[in-house]
């Protein structure tokens, strides 16, 4: 009989047992769920692979593969227990090969790929290796046309891989701008971003931060204060997004407050108000300036956001560009480690 791919996901949620192994057993046992269980139970599969599902594998190397002409890129990442078996020629020459299968076919998702023959060769190799081994993610990004520049970058540990992609006026300024790109990857390796641009933030998100980042600075005042040191201003917002018109009509109201308080010539406070507001604007924007790639401060060029930067890149060249998508793996971001307790572990073998 015919078995759905539907039929192939529950049996593999339940059994934790490979895509291609769940497939067979279905097919074998006309499938019938509780009799393709079993089927993997005496095969010894899905004891296996249940035993590898509570292992954590927080180690691993990431792939990275561009096409020739800078048209497509694909970055994989793969886990495993250690970082002993990481160092393995095996487990490297299987992320060389997931990198290319993954870049040369265009797969949906993780499922997708350990879904077909490749996925069986996938788990064939694991078991050689003899740890944990898994496939956690990936992404790939194509240039629509020929104005499109894209470059990538790995870090020499191989756990970090970018790719950067971005918009520019025409071939030329493209071509001119991929080993500006290449920088811009080596920037966000090292500087963490976690979205493109403040736009992307979700409201509720950001306002818990505020809430969150204007708390940890009181704290840290307090400190300060104790040890009789300057200060840190303590920010009303977090993010570009809460700097209304409103918001900012208010803060260079505030200003010109402040400087007539102070006595200052009014004739001499439009040398003063922008730098002033300026001010403000950093202070009140360090959730993007940590999180948002575009809005952080470029580390080659600190006077420059990274927006700036490949503005500038860009007009060196004749040309406009605007970075437009960019993916960052680092192995083993997110997942949480599990704390070895060796005698415990001695002893539950023992007995």
């Amino acid at each position: 009989m015919a078995v759905t791919a539907a039929q192939v996901k529950e049996l593999r949620a339940s059994t934790d047992a490979p895509m291609m192994d769940c497939k067979k057993a279905l097919v074998e046992n006309d499938g019938d769920m509780a009799k393709a269980t079993e089927w993997l139970k005496e095969r010894g599969i899905a004891k296996a692979a249940k035993k590898a599902s509570e292992r954590v594998a927080a180690e691993g190397l990431v792939g990275l593969k561009i096409a020739d002409d800078f048209s497509k890129a694909t970055v994989v990442e793969i886990n495993s227990e250690t970082d002993f078996v990481a160092k393995n020629e095996g487990f490297q020459n299987l992320v060389l090969k997931t990198t290319e299968e993954v870049y040369a076919n265009n797969y949906s998702d993780v499922d997708a790929v350990l879904s077909t023959e490749f996925g069986r060769y996938f788990t064939e190799e694991t078991a050689k290796i003899g740890e944990k081994i898994e496939l956690r993610r990936f992404g790939t990004l194509e240039a629509e046309d020929d104005t499109i520049a894209m470059n990538g970058y790995v870090h020499s540990n191989n756990r970090i891989a970018v790719v950067v992609k971005a918009k520019c006026d025409s071939a030329k300024t493209a071509e001119g701008l991929r080993d500006t790109l290449k920088q811009i990857a080596m920037h966000t390796s090292a500087m963490k971003p976690t979205t493109l641009s403040y736009k992307d933030f979700d409201a509720e998100y950001v306002e818990n931060e505020t809430k969150g980042r204007i708390e940890a600075i009181k704290k840290e005042n307090e400190e300060l204060s104790r040890l009789k040191k300057p200060l840190k201003n303590v920010p009303s917002f977090v993010s570009m997004m809460q700097l209304t018109e409103e918001v900012l009509a208010k803060a260079e109201a505030d200003i010109k407050a402040d400087l007539a308080a102070q006595g200052k010539p009014e004739k001499i406070w439009d040398k003063i108000v922008p730098g002033s507001l300026a001010r403000f604007i950093s202070d009140n924007t360090t959730l993007d300036k940590e999180q948002a790639l575009l809005d952080q401060t470029y580390v080659l060029d600190d006077k420059k956001t990274v927006a700036e930067a490949i503005e500038a890149a860009a007009k060196a060249l004749g040309g406009t560009a605007e970075i437009t998508d960019f993916i960052r793996l680092e192995v083993g971001e997110g997942i949480a480690k599990a704390v070895d307790d060796f005698a415990a572990e001695v002893a539950a073998q023992m007995g």
